[in-house]
């Protein structure tokens, strides 16, 4: 019976973000324009942050992390976008909607992670001070790294194979421009308890912890700052934060909203925000990472006089 109902879908349609021809013409500009920023800024920032020798930290190298995981993030999804707001075809194969699904929520987890590593960094350069170097070693940094990937890829398999052994046997129609987990989860008709289980220890192992791991380090950081007699000093502390804080705002806020919420609210959700955290943030978090950050673009400036000399 299984089988039967598996093979009632062989593919999915996607109906992105208006029916409209001549606004999905409209749109591809933008999002084309938004794809090229993208990759232009990350991959700048990375090469930034490769080559001066002083922005080879613990901070830069979860910065250059963050960037070239973006990279990855934004190219899941928009170049399904592009093709879509091109031809009228909106399928995609079942197989190539699990991928997209492994892929967005893979690399979902490991942002997750990553930025919570990043906020204790931070937690570490401000209350520890003297000890920073040696409590932030490489071999931390490149754990803390490789745990966000492995945690991120092992939910990601968890997930994507349990969902996608679900009976789809109502509609193939994903209300929703990429293979995501609520409007997936919308088309099985075999939803048990025990998966209703996972998808909640999915949910506080990926978002709900690093989220408290954030709050933690940072209500650690406020008590530290709070504590300084000098101004000037907590003034340099919370600027050290505040990039990496807006980073880390705008990014949960827009993941909980969309997923901490009871299965009943998923369908018609906010298409706008989905937009926000998977292609908006990954545009706009070299800018939040070098236009306030001085080293940063004192880095690039060397880096640009360079290339003009040779």
């Amino acid at each position: 019976m299984e089988e039967r109902n598996h093979s009632l879908v062989t593919s999915f349609i996607l109906l992105e973000f208006t029916t409209d021809p001549t606004l999905q013409l409209l749109l591809f500009p933008v999002f084309t324009l938004i794809y090229i920023i993208t990759l232009v800024g990350n991959v700048t920032l990375i090469m930034v942050i490769c080559r001066s020798s002083q922005l080879h930290t613990p901070m830069y190298f979860f910065i250059g992390n963050l960037s070239f995981l973006d990279l990855w993030y934004s190219s899941i999804y928009i170049p399904k976008i592009l093709l879509n707001c091109i031809s009228e075809d909106k399928s995609i194969s079942f197989a190539g909607c699990a991928a997209q699904f492994f892929a967005s929520a893979g690399s979902a987890g490991i942002e997750c992670y990553l930025l919570a590593a990043m906020a204790y960094d931070r937690y570490v350069a401000i209350s520890n001070p003297l000890l920073y170097t040696a409590v932030m070693s490489k071999k931390l940094c490149m754990g803390l790294v490789a745990a966000s990937y492995l945690t991120g890829f092992a939910n990601s398999i968890l997930i994507t194979s349990r969902t996608f052994n679900l009976s789809f046997c109502d509609s193939n129609i994903i209300d929703d421009f990429f293979c995501d987990l609520p409007p997936v989860v919308n088309l099985s008709c075999d939803v048990t308890d025990s998966y209703q289980l996972l998808l909640y220890f999915i949910l506080t192992y990926n978002i709900i912890i690093p989220s408290v791991l954030n709050l933690t380090s940072y209500a650690s950081i406020l008590a530290t700052v709070l504590k300084m007699r000098s101004a000037v000093g907590q003034w340099k502390a919370f600027s050290t934060c505040a990039t990496h804080l807006t980073s880390v705002t705008i990014y949960y806020s827009s993941i909980l909203f969309i997923y901490a919420r009871p299965s009943s609210s998923f369908v018609g959700r906010n298409k706008v925000v989905s937009v926000f955290y998977t292609v908006v943030i990954p545009m706009l978090n070299p800018f939040i990472y070098s236009l306030r950050n001085q080293e940063v673009k004192e880095a690039l400036k060397r880096l640009m006089r360079g290339q003009t000399a040779s």
